[in-house]
């Protein structure tokens, strides 16, 4: 039987130091009965590689470009993502939908690109925090 997954997303959040702090607080967690994913932002995803290596935990990113590659400023290719060693990548996230305007279509060509880069998409579905507080879902 797989294990469950348990992904911790810091968004927007976060240092050098504090990528540190947190991997080292979390590095036993690797050994209990789930999988354990960190999802640093971008910037520090080099770095939380090179701390969860021979821990166990896995490196997932929190988003990916539609497009394999080219002129597309800002944007992260999944293999850029694999050659950094992220075995996960959000795709569907409700902010990235309302924030940016992600489309099903545009989500479903990132799960694509994530899945030809070898790194499994974890599509998120469900309600926003306004719908949630609302007790809406």
């Amino acid at each position: 039987m797989r294990k469950p997954l348990v992904i911790g997303n810091w968004k927007m959040h976060g240092s050098r130091r504090s990528v540190g702090q947190l991997l080292d607080g979390i590095a036993g967690v690797a050994d209990l009965a789930v999988e354990v994913a960190v999802c640093p932002p971008f910037v520090y995803l080099a770095e939380a590689a090179a701390r969860v290596s021979g821990t166990g935990i896995r490196l997932a990113a929190q988003s990916l470009s539609e497009y394999e590659c080219g002129a597309y400023t800002g944007e992260v290719a999944g293999s850029m993502l694999a050659d950094v060693g992220c075995r996960y990548v959000l795709v569907g996230h409700s902010e990235r939908r309302r924030l940016f305007g992600e489309t099903d279509h545009r989500i479903a060509r990132q799960f694509e690109r994530a899945l030809a880069a070898g790194i499994t998409p974890v599509l998120c579905v469900g309600e926003d925090a306004a719908e949630r507080n609302a007790g809406a879902t």
